[in-house]
């Protein structure tokens, strides 16, 4: 293998490309982890106040609906008179970049205000995009303080900052070296630089997270190992990685019929378009509770006994939280897809394992989960740490995971191929 060429200058010198040192990474990392401490507390005290320990609540089922409608109105009025930011041009993977363009630091009120009440009105979306979005107003402030204007020690400058916050609350020192590589830096002629500032600043944030003895989203959702691979296994892998790319694909095929439906019909009315959706989850939510929020919360009651909804309204479920999740883009709340995509997944491979109870749950659910989100992010390694971090996946499970996601890219490439022709 030759010798590394492109990047001669040691990280933080000044010269070249970048102007960063290590000091100021060191910065942005422990203002990134302080800040996402912060907003998941205020979220995490807000959500139980208003929902899980609200007696009002508890005691008015009708309450819940309404709730709903209101958090969506409250939405809707910060992107009106705030300029809240929204992914409605977007996809899944544009909400982990931090948006297109540069932040305007008076519309972060309007962001933070948005991105709370996205999370609390009950829509199918993940935090994981609400923490992108205000680490990039905040890394973008702070960077230019520093005077920091080289393309690529702000790009390391920025991408450290989502470093740190993304290494913490995920539950793995190495997780955001891979997302940064695949989503931000690979390619760059900077990348051996960029990717040691990712390294420093998600280590930080790492240990910043454990030292307060937050909880991550490591383990949270475990699985029993597999304790030999089987032939059958590898077969299963890669049928899992087609059915998954297919729940991907429903995913996608969902947001932009979702799209459309809601600019037909509301077009820039960003109230009324947000307080429409904000009622379809209201109705669903009331019916199934379970496909409120994000789904990081309720799966464990579903793993926890799936015979109690059985085989078909597990797979309603996970359709209709698909289904849900692109309404939720296309309206105007701020939010990530992984735990609703990985929600939906999960519930589908747990309708299998009703059904083929000899093979091992984990197997299914971990299969599909790496599979849709390899083929929704385009980021086969990312999903693949991603699951394997957050269901406990053991050496052999990582093995079929691997060949879960490779079926997935191979049919992604296919997809893509096919596409171009018909255009």
């Amino acid at each position: 293998m030759p010798a590394p060429t492109d990047d001669p200058e040691p990280p933080g010198v000044p010269g070249g490309d970048g102007t960063l040192r290590i000091w100021q990474i060191a910065l942005i990392a422990v203002i990134a982890i302080a800040f996402t401490v912060a907003y998941l507390g205020l979220y995490g005290l807000l959500n139980n106040a208003v929902w899980h320990e609200n007696a009002f609540v508890q005691a008015n089922p009708w309450a819940v609906p309404a709730g709903v409608l209101l958090f969506s109105l409250l939405v809707g009025l910060s992107r009106r008179y705030l300029r809240a930011p929204t992914v409605i041009q977007g996809g899944f993977a544009d909400s982990l970049k931090g948006g297109e363009g540069k932040p305007d630091y008076r519309t972060f009120p309007g962001a933070l205000l948005s991105s709370l009440f996205s999370l609390l009105s009950g829509a199918s979306i993940g935090p994981e995009g609400t923490i992108t979005v205000l680490i990039a107003y905040i890394s973008s402030f702070i960077r230019e303080r520093l005077r920091i204007g080289s393309p690529v020690a702000a790009l390391g400058f920025d991408v450290a900052a989502l470093a740190s916050a993304f290494n913490g609350i995920v539950g793995s020192v190495l997780f955001t070296g891979v997302f940064a590589t695949e989503f931000q830096v690979g390619g760059n002629k900077n990348a051996f630089r960029l990717l040691t500032w990712n390294l420093l600043a998600g280590t930080i944030g790492f240990l910043f997270y454990l030292l307060i003895g937050l909880p991550s989203f490591a383990r949270s959702i475990p699985f029993e190992p597999i304790h030999e691979l089987l032939p059958a296994h590898i077969l299963y892998a890669i049928v899992l990685g087609a059915l998954g790319s297919l729940l991907a694909v429903f995913a996608g095929v969902s947001m932009q019929a979702a799209g459309k439906i809601m600019d037909r019909a509301f077009g820039d009315a960003v109230v009324t378009r947000v307080l429409a959706a904000g009622a379809v989850v209201a109705a669903v939510g009331y019916l199934i509770p379970e496909l409120l929020f994000s789904g990081e919360a309720q799966i464990h009651g579903i793993i926890a006994d799936p015979a109690r909804f059985g085989a078909g309204m597990l797979l309603l479920m996970a359709v209709a939280k698909l289904l849900l999740l692109g309404l939720a883009f296309k309206s105007g709340y701020i939010g990530g897809p992984l735990f609703p995509i990985i929600f939906s997944s999960t519930l589908v491979g747990l309708a299998l394992s009703l059904v083929f109870p000899g093979v091992p749950v984990g197997i299914f659910v971990l299969c599909i989960e790496v599979a849709a989100l390899t083929f929704a992010l385009g980021a086969p390694l990312t999903a693949i740490l991603l699951v394997a971090i957050v269901g406990t996946a053991d050496q052999y499970t990582v093995v079929l995971l691997t060949l879960s996601a490779v079926t997935a890219m191979l049919i992604a490439a296919r997809v893509k191929e096919r596409m171009r022709g018909q255009s």
